[in-house]
């Protein structure tokens, strides 16, 4: 029987072990670990004839993970914990020669830095280790990359240009509250947007922006038409890597005004800073402090009403004429929670984990050192798509 580490118990991590139990036959064992041991015992008891243990650990410090590797001897480890964890799992992971899969790319703690360069670093000492590591196997990124990479397959002899286009159209009843971690979103959120270009001489180049500065009107099939604005994602890093023939590629998401008032006002006090203030002769960071007055996205599932659509729109040439299609995917957030007890940004986020591991348990997507979503067949990644709660559709435009 294999045994899955499982580390986090956030939505997502809830996602995750919800899914693995329904494929047993493939995950066996099922050990979650998390900081807060009752995170996890509150997961445990939603699937009580699941094959689940709980442990506790501090997943910044390597020689804990390694001890709980090894403890447990993990066939795999999906490490649904903070980004901020992913290059200690990393770590543990090659010591003890145990395949890796994360959902999101590295952030330092103290910098609002996304980017995969400290994750890529290790794909020597993975290849050493003889292990995979399957990087941002959410859904952006993670389900977009192998939507570009089905396109690039399926459709197309060049790809010129993508754009990634994520929509929650979810309301939670809330003033003011995030889906997923406060401290990752809303850094992510008022952070600088950047695009990636080829220039006059070919050469590909990123573009940043002002937070925000860009906005366009994007029409989402079964939510309708929404203010979408340019953001800078960590799959844009892998895809001008990996997108035969591409010249641009761009990120964009939808926001309220109802949340950017909100943002903006935080921002304009320094709620946002993620640099120690003193208190009360206490140091303190503000947006660690703003995270725990806002609501716990855990908590959202129950109260979310709507639905997400996130997809790509890919342009480019297929036997010497140009084709625009776009590929996407539609969950409601209600639908989620009656299966799962989270709502779609967690569901969406976690089936995809779910469905990676999948695949690196059965062999279909194998390999040794480090990799990002699009370098292995899409065809297979799909068809789990469908099978497992997340269908999709294709239009050509």
């Amino acid at each position: 029987m294999k045994t899955t580490l499982i580390i986090g118990a956030g939505g997502v991590s809830r996602v995750v072990v919800h899914k693995c139990v329904q494929n047993a036959d493939v995950f066996g064992r099922i050990v979650l670990a998390s900081r807060t041991l009752s995170r996890c015992e509150e997961i445990k008891s939603e699937l009580p004839h699941g094959n689940i243990e709980v442990a506790k650990i501090d997943a910044d410090i390597t020689d804990e993970v390694v001890k709980l590797i090894s403890t447990y001897q993990a066939d795999i480890v999906i490490n649904v914990a903070l980004p901020y964890q992913d290059l200690t799992i990393m770590d543990a992971c090659i010591a003890t020669s145990t395949p890796y899969l994360d959902t999101a790319n590295y952030e330092h703690p103290d910098e609002a830095k996304f980017e995969y360069k400290l994750q890529w670093a290790r794909d020597e000492k993975f290849k050493q280790a003889g292990i995979m590591g399957l990087l941002g196997s959410g859904f952006d990124p993670g389900v977009t990359n192998v939507f570009c990479a089905y396109a690039q397959k399926h459709y197309f002899d060049e790809i010129h240009t993508i754009d990634i286009l994520d929509c929650n159209a979810g309301d939670h009843g809330y003033a003011f509250a995030t889906n997923f971690n406060p401290e990752i979103n809303l850094r992510e959120v008022s952070a600088n947007g950047r695009y990636w270009q080829k220039n006059e001489d070919g050469i590909g180049e990123w573009i940043e922006t002002e937070p925000m500065e860009i906005k366009m009107v994007w029409d989402y099939p079964e939510v309708g038409e929404k203010d979408s604005y340019l953001l800078y994602h960590e799959e844009m890093e892998s895809l001008v890597k990996h997108i035969k023939g591409l010249k641009r590629i761009r990120f964009f998401m939808t926001f309220g005004e109802s949340y950017l008032t909100h943002m903006k006002c935080l921002e304009n006090v320094g709620m946002l800073s993620i640099k120690e203030v003193e208190h009360k002769g206490m140091k303190i960071v503000p947006m660690e402090f703003l995270a725990t007055l806002l609501p716990d996205p855990s908590t959202l599932g129950v109260r979310t009403k709507g639905k997400t659509n996130i997809g790509i729109v890919a342009d480019g040439i297929k036997d010497g004429v140009r084709k625009r299609i776009y590929i996407y995917q539609v969950s409601d957030h209600e639908k989620c929670f009656a299966e799962v007890n989270s709502q779609a940004v967690s569901y969406t986020t976690g089936v995809p984990a779910m469905i990676g591991a999948k695949l690196m348990l059965e062999g279909k997507w194998s390999g040794e050192g480090v990799f990002n979503m699009e370098e292995f067949d899409p065809d297979v990644f799909m068809d789990e798509l469908n099978k497992q709660g997340l269908p999709w559709q294709i239009k050509e435009l």
